[in-house]
């Protein structure tokens, strides 16, 4: 089978091109006016712009199937696998930018300009899962069908921003105009804590996007909790260092535990809650050994906390561990004091 060729042109249309005769050139070479669409599976299609010219053989709708991935330039690259055609190695890279990141997708914006010189932009929603992977990046795994996934790997080093949320940055040349932009991307969600070396970034309820991230011990104080992650860059023989930083506070509630509360974006406060087992100590301060509060295996962190910070049900919680004098007493889901 004589071997059909695709490829980009500048402006996001579709080029066809072979088969190759004897000189070396290909025995024809054409750019479609079209648009690329997803469907349910995140597999590639080209819709062709009609009217078409009679003498070449091109569908409305050209199929794509291949692996998807994320080049050093944060541009879409679908390496196609040959099915149906004898296309396998051909690689499609999509020019745009990534316009946003939700808790399930990644919405990638491509500008095209027809042979009528209009220039229109649309936009490609990605189905998948938002994981970190064994270095500490972020990366997006697009679903495909029988349940496979392909993997996008963020290929740069991630930071913290005021509202504890995750932001990725990324350079980016503009051709057009000649210089470089800086195009950030905002991870909204929350933080979960389930032990001593491992913080969790969840990006909603209802959805298996989250990052777990491994890390250093992790350092409880009064009126903060802090990590160390070391993220893993193909072109450092170092780790780049993160310093996770939660501000919040601290308190007691009888049917969960430990809590400590933090404030996001908006005043929006979210809790990551605790068990433990707790104790006075020779201070006259209470001393925590914090466990996860689903699973209740011990996390490796112990905290220790005055009595003023913990109002409310702290003093009937205070009274109890004075009746138990020496002996500790585990908090935790559906403990009552």
């Amino acid at each position: 089978m004589n071997k059909i060729r695709y490829e980009i042109d500048p402006y996001n249309r579709l080029v066809i091109s072979g088969p190759v005769k004897e000189s070396g050139l290909p025995e024809f070479r054409q750019v479609i006016d079209g648009r690329f669409k997803l469907d349910k599976n995140n597999d590639l299609s080209y819709r062709v712009k009609a009217p078409l010219s009679k003498d070449k053989d091109i569908p409305h709708q050209i199929k794509l199937q291949g692996e998807w991935s994320l080049t050093d330039d944060h541009q879409l690259r679908l390496t196609l696998d040959g099915q149906g055609r004898q296309t396998l190695g051909d690689q499609i890279t999509l020019q745009g930018e990534i316009l946003d990141v939700n808790k399930s997708s990644l919405l990638f914006a491509v500008t095209t300009t027809t042979k009528d010189n209009i220039q229109s932009t649309y936009v490609l929603d990605l189905e998948g899962t938002w994981k970190a992977d064994e270095n500490n990046r972020l990366s997006f795994h697009i679903r495909r069908e029988s349940g496979r996934y392909d993997i996008l790997t963020f290929s740069g080093a991630w930071e913290i921003d005021k509202n504890h949320q995750i932001i990725y940055q990324y350079e980016k040349a503009r051709l057009v105009r000649k210089k470089r932009e800086i195009h950030t991307l905002i991870f909204k969600g929350f933080w979960d804590i389930k032990d001593a070396v491992r913080i969790s970034y969840l990006l909603g309820k209802g959805t298996d996007s989250l990052f777990d991230f491994q890390t250093s011990v992790g350092i409880f104080k009064e009126d903060y909790i802090k990590y160390e992650v070391g993220i893993g860059l193909a072109d450092r023989i170092e780790p780049v260092r993160r310093i996770i930083t939660l501000y919040g506070k601290w308190s007691l509630e009888k049917n969960s535990g430990l809590i400590f509360e933090i404030e996001y974006e908006d005043k929006k406060v979210r809790s990551i809650t605790f068990g433990a087992d707790a104790r006075l100590t020779d201070k006259d301060t209470i001393s925590f050994a914090l466990k996860d509060d689903i699973e209740k295996r011990d996390i490796g962190v112990t905290l220790e906390l005055s009595h003023d910070i913990l109002e409310g049900d702290g003093e009937a919680f205070l009274r109890l561990l004075r009746s138990n004098k020496e002996s500790a007493v585990y908090i935790g889901a559906g403990f009552r004091w």
